[in-house]
């Protein structure tokens, strides 16, 4: 019996052994294909440390934002090899994307100010590969409400790709309770409300559940999330295994999930393997959070939580923002809107079936501890939107027209798509000519052969404006400076 447990030992050890080695082999093989590091893929900017970050204020935090850009501007804008000099490089000072020539560079933190005292401050936190441009709609919308807006650019952020490989999720958080600290002391004894865009979104709700327990954070009076980072795909609880390659010098591309042209000027294309490992750090940290403060009955002091998520989204779980989260809500005034797909595409036997049945299986039986509202088609064969709610411990659903309508050229939202209205000049359908930044990313209607384009078509063709943005910001001002409770 020994013996023959010795040998499935051994068997079962050769055959993990030979497992890793493909693995390892197939990574390599794969990275080294496509196109060369670049600068903005090696020089990586020294970011403000943890400790840093929490001894900082406002002006020491933009102080040293400036030296990373002018760090940036030195070590990579001014040494591109001649071959990337074109004009779709971001990283080119001569290129319509490079951001410090544009109408405004969204990549560094910012803030706005009222006129007058201010009737409370927000805090805006952007997404992973992101920058403050992100937000940028919504910033207009507190400063219109005479609040104090502090929209902070995250470490590694808004610089070069290779900004990601180094950084940690908790300098993200460090730096969030960094703006949260600036807000509160610009707006003292006001509402102080917190707003974050996917990864920002799990960094606003760990702030909060952090805050419960630290007197000397100050505490939001509500958080507002998109399209919240709170559960992501499983391959990136091992995207780290993908990176071990890179160890060795000669390859260094096994670093990288993804290397490709730079030509948005305030999001990265390129996304390294470490950006979703400290997602998926980030994630597994919040859902303990979480579950820690449901197990001691205190997700009831959280303030409320007013929730936008498609119900297809490839980059985070719908099923985790539900069942990890407000699954577990007792009745604080919280609220969940969910954008349906549009039943009346015309693409329905090319959708998946299970791309209907969609909203069925994501949602649990009313009645729920939280208000829950579709933002869906009117029937199957209008494009009429409306929206159908069924308050908090209730199973009455109301319907009422938004005048609003979903594209018949459209079949959902995305993931990157709920924070930008149809004329966001950078990703919107119909761009606002007014601000220049150098590509109009979303109005393109992509059609020609394989093989032309410097890009995927998945990043063209993914959806990247909202047409129901009108309602979200609406629903969004129309709770600012309540409580919801």
């Amino acid at each position: 019996m020994l013996a023959r447990t010795r040998k499935i030992a051994t068997w079962t050890g050769a055959v993990i052994l030979i497992a890793a080695l493909a693995f390892i082999g197939t990574r390599i093989w794969f990275s080294q294909r496509g196109a060369p590091l670049e600068p903005w893929h090696t020089f990586v900017p020294e970011e403000m440390s943890v400790e840093e970050l929490d001894a900082a204020d406002w002006p020491k935090y933009l102080a040293h934002e400036d030296r990373l850009f002018q760090d940036v501007t030195r070590e990579v804008v001014q040494k591109l090899p001649e071959d990337e000099r074109i004009p779709s490089n971001r990283y080119f000072s001569g290129s319509i994307v490079y951001p410090p020539a544009l109408t405004h560079d969204w990549n560094r933190s910012y803030e706005l100010v009222p006129g007058s005292a201010p009737t409370g401050a927000v805090v805006l936190l952007h997404g992973l590969t992101d920058s403050p441009y992100s937000l940028r709609h919504v910033a207009q919308r507190y400063a219109e409400a005479g609040y104090v807006v502090v929209a902070i650019r995250m470490p590694g952020h808004g610089t070069v790709p290779a900004g990601l490989t180094e950084v940690e999720w908790e300098d993200w958080l460090a730096a969030t309770r960094l703006a949260v600290r600036e807000a509160a002391k610009r707006a003292p004894g006001k509402p102080l409300e917190i707003v974050g865009f996917s990864n920002g979104g799990a960094l606003a709700l760990k702030y909060a559940l952090d805050a419960l327990d630290d007197p000397k954070l100050a505490r939001p009076s509500r958080l507002v999330l998109i399209s919240p980072m709170i559960g992501i795909t499983s391959f990136a609880r091992f995207a780290g295994l993908a990176g071990l390659p890179a160890f060795l010098p000669a390859f260094a591309k096994a670093a990288w999930l993804g290397v490709i042209p730079e030509f948005n000027p305030f999001k990265y294309n390129s996304f390294p393997v470490n950006g979703a490992v400290q997602s998926h750090r980030l994630t597994r940290a919040l859902q303990a959070t979480i579950a820690s403060h449901a197990a001691a009955g205190k997700l009831g002091d959280l303030p409320p939580t007013l929730t936008f998520q498609s119900v297809m989204d490839f980059t985070v779980s719908t099923r985790a923002i539900i069942s990890a989260f407000y699954g577990l809500l007792p009745a604080n005034g919280s609220e969940l809107v969910l954008f349906d797909i549009n039943r009346n595409t015309k693409l329905g036997p090319l959708l998946r079936a299970t791309t209907y049945s969609a909203l069925m299986r994501l949602l649990p039986p009313a009645p729920r501890n939280f208000r829950t509202v579709i933002i869906t088609n009117g029937d199957a064969g209008s494009a009429e939107v409306v929206e159908r709610s069924i308050p908090a411990g209730s199973t009455e659903e109301t319907s009422r027209p938004l005048g609003l309508t979903y594209p018949i050229d459209v079949y959902s939202l995305s993931h990157v798509a709920l924070p930008f209205p149809s004329n966001d000049a950078l990703y919107g359908s119909d761009p606002d000519p007014k601000d220049n930044f150098g590509l109009q990313l979303g109005a393109m209607v992509v059609r020609g052969e394989r093989g032309a384009l410097i890009v995927n078509l998945d990043a063209l063709v993914r959806m990247s404006s909202n047409p129901f943005f009108p309602y979200m910001i609406d629903r969004i001002g129309e709770g600012i400076g309540t409580t919801g409770k």
